[in-house]
């Protein structure tokens, strides 16, 4: 699996290091868009995608400060999604290495677009060439609302 450093950060692609208690804890305590979901459905959802861990070095071991999802087909679309970098951390640039390694990374420069959502973070991700659609062309079915699963 592939892996990056930089000073005392790593990012890495092995899911064997994420620690999925604390992207849960993240996403349903401090995330606006997955409020509520529960442990096995990030299990579920970390499974099946393409997943990127941020780490800090201590000594010899790596603790979790940040991670990104992407869910893709390698050749049509990525969507980016659960994007964090845990709110001690800010500051020190990794949300910038972390957006600018996932575009750069090799596997995804062949797919024809990259898609995400954001309600607060336009200014970080059109540095990396992200743009706002026409909401127009964009359509969403609600599927899990009414069986109240999150």
């Amino acid at each position: 699996m592939e892996e990056w450093e930089k000073g005392s950060y790593v990012i890495s692609m092995e899911k064997e290091k994420l620690n999925i208690g604390l992207i849960h804890e993240f996403l349903t305590g401090e995330s606006y868009w997955a409020q509520g979901i529960t442990r096995e459905r990030v299990q579920k959802a970390v499974d099946h995608s393409l997943c990127f861990g941020v780490y800090e070095k201590k000594g010899e071991s790596l603790a979790q400060v940040g991670f990104a999802r992407i869910i893709t087909d390698y050749v049509t679309t990525a969507y980016v999604c659960d994007v964090f970098i845990l709110r001690e951390r800010r500051g020190k640039g990794l949300s910038k290495w972390l957006m600018e390694t996932i575009t750069n990374f090799k596997e995804l420069q062949e797919v024809r677009g990259m898609l995400l959502a954001t309600n607060d973070a336009h200014g970080l991700y059109s540095q990396y060439g992200f743009r706002t659609v026409e909401p127009e062309k964009y359509m969403k079915k609600e599927m899990m609302k009414e069986s109240g699963i999150r």
